[in-house]
């Protein structure tokens, strides 16, 4: 299930715990260890765990966070209802998550292109026998190197999801914990905790009949009243009591710290190697910058761009890179802007020119990142309701087929006597049989709507709008950022308008209008770089209208114009006065 591909480097680093809970250390592949999984349509099985054959995927962490597994920046719970029989198991990547889940934890952390093979080696074995050897965990380790090689090397790191005894046997995951009461407290208690709970005075409670109900009681206070016990198992908590060494494994705390101990390392080797390229463990967020991360893009997407299919998740990032890109510029000519601006009319006007090519900027991509949200969300609109009409006929044709085989079976079992039953079942079955027929033809239809082949595509459409669903929510992120940009630039614009307040107006306008031109071309420019084909004239016409209005520059015009006229009627009154003065003195 879920092999890897591409692998170039495969080793086993394992722990085994000896006396004196030392450690040896490890690095071969010659001694794999096989682990037998049963994929039933029921539950998932092995040696150590059962639990049911499902998976509900979330974008966002769950409030409930029993069964959870995280796997490439995407949260599944696991045990979440059943999945549909599918045959060939290898055809549904559900099963690789299942797989993951009863197994082990993966890591897949991005190796720096900076350092070799042979270094990523070296360096993941140093990560590995600090972080998780020594604190007992066996781990499986595969380097990733996808064509073109130096693309986007990683590796994948399996870890056991439980420590290991003295002896080479497994830890609880959990362990069952009874609630016991004693004197009106109740407490929680393992099997080997009871034993000495039992001795001072701590009972286990059953449920007992007490009339038409079922009540918990400790056997002492149930004799006393004569009831009968309804069941022999005592009362405990739902999930049992955790391993407190696997719930520190499964903790964000214990996550954050070895997403740190990856980067201190890596840089590290980065630094003993002689390159100065560092990493940050941290979170956009955490470390204060503006920009959105992009989203992962996987060998699938990157499959179909190389064959000239534009892939959704690939699209998206292109854009966030695009803006991202942007906004670094914009954000950096900004500062300089400011520093730099002087109290004349040329650097007044300058500067003015500039703040507007910004805001040009800002709102190209405001109305660029809304046409890509809108068409994204219209695939998502139209798609979504399909695969719920899928879902539906489904669940329609599998409900009819166990009736139409309930019926066979009693159809076979009915006395050939019993004319009437034989012929209403008979009636029945040829309505059932109908009615499969024109759900599996509809089913059919519908699939080809959406360009699967058979059942096993829908899968792929799941994840499709799953991603896009994703890449939506990233883009409204996006999107988020750019009105305090631009309304960052206006107040910036403002200020500027103060400082020109004193200025010839007239002359300033003048500066402005002789230097607009080619400010508009330049952010032009820019975007054209920026987003390539994607470029939209109409767009940036629609920018150039947003701007004019958020800047009041009709109105400003206007206002220009009309004390331009005014000065040129003075002037000419002016001229009139003088040339009657001089009539008059001659």
């Amino acid at each position: 299930m879920g092999t890897f591909t591409h692998i170039n480097q495969l080793f086993c680093i394992a722990a085994v715990r000896q006396k004196g809970n030392s450690m040896n250390f490890m690095n071969t592949n010659t001694n794999p260890i096989i682990i037998g999984i049963d994929h039933g349509y029921g539950n998932i099985k092995t040696a150590h765990c059962c639990f049911k054959t499902g998976v509900a995927a979330h974008d966002k962490e769950p409030t409930f966070k029993s069964n959870l597994l995280v796997y490439e920046g995407r949260y599944y719970l696991i045990g979440e209802e059943h999945k549909e029989f599918i045959s060939d198991k290898m055809t549904d990547s559900d099963y690789y998550i299942l797989t993951l889940a009863a197994v082990a934890r993966e890591f897949v952390p991005a190796l720096p292109i900076e350092l070799t093979p042979a270094q990523w080696q070296e360096l993941l074995t140093n990560f590995i026998q600090n972080s998780f050897v020594a604190e007992g965990m066996c781990a499986d380790v595969a380097i990733h190197d996808p064509h073109p090689p130096g693309h986007n090397p990683h590796a994948h790191i399996m870890v056991t999801v439980r420590p290991l005894n003295e002896d080479g046997t497994w830890q609880y995951k959990t362990e069952k914990e009874y609630l016991c009461v004693r004197n009106g407290e109740e407490r929680g208690f393992t099997a080997a905790e009871f034993k000495t709970a039992q001795a001072d005075g701590w009972e286990k409670q059953y449920p007992y009949k007490v009339r038409r109900k079922k009540v918990y009681l400790p056997p002492s206070e149930a004799e006393k009243h004569g009831y009968e016990r309804a069941s022999k198992h005592p009362k405990s908590t739902k999930f049992g009591r955790q391993n407190p060494i696997a719930e520190r494994w499964n903790s964000e705390e214990q996550l954050v710290e070895w997403r740190k101990a990856w980067a201190d390392v890596t840089n590290r080797y980065l630094e003993r190697y002689g390159h100065d390229e560092r990493i940050d463990h941290r979170s956009h967020a955490d470390r204060g910058l503006t920009e959105q991360p992009t989203i992962h893009e996987g060998v699938t997407a990157r499959a179909l761009e190389r064959k000239g299919v534009i892939a959704d998740r690939c699209e998206i990032n292109r854009q966030i890179k695009a803006d991202n890109a942007l906004l670094r510029e914009l954000k950096a000519t900004a500062k300089k802007l400011m520093q730099a601006v002087k109290n004349t009319v040329p650097a007044i006007a300058e500067a003015m020119e500039k703040l507007r090519g910004s805001m040009l900027i800002f709102s190209y991509q405001l109305r660029h990142i809304g046409v890509g949200k809108y068409n994204i969300g219209k695939r998502v609109k139209a798609v979504k309701p399909e695969l719920e009409r899928y879902a539906g006929l489904v669940q329609q044709i599998k409900i009819k087929s166990k009736e139409r085989k309930n019926l066979l079976v009693e159809k076979k079992e009915t006395p050939f006597y019993q004319i009437p039953k034989l012929h209403d079942l008979t009636r029945r079955i040829a309505e059932l049989t109908e009615e499969l027929e024109e759900l599996k033809i509809e089913k059919e239809m519908l699939l080809r709507s959406l360009d699967c082949a058979d059942d096993a595509g829908i899968s792929d459409v799941k994840k499709e709008i799953a991603t896009l669903e994703s890449g939506l929510k990233k883009l409204d992120e996006q999107e988020a950022k750019y009105p305090a940009e631009l309304e960052n630039a206006l107040k910036q614009y403002d200020e500027l308008k103060e400082q020109a307040t004193g200025m010839d107006a007239a002359e300033l306008i003048d500066a402005r209008l002789s230097i607009c031109g080619e400010k508009e071309r330049s952010a032009t420019s820019r975007i054209k770089a920026a987003y390539g084909e994607k470029f939209d004239p109409m767009l940036m016409y629609d920018s150039k209208r947003d701007v004019a209005t958020l800047l009041h520059e009709e109105a400003e015009t206007r206002s220009v114009r009309e004390r331009l006229r005014q000065k040129q009627q003075q002037q000419t009154q002016q001229k009139q006065n003088k040339q009657k003065q001089r009539d008059w003195e001659r």
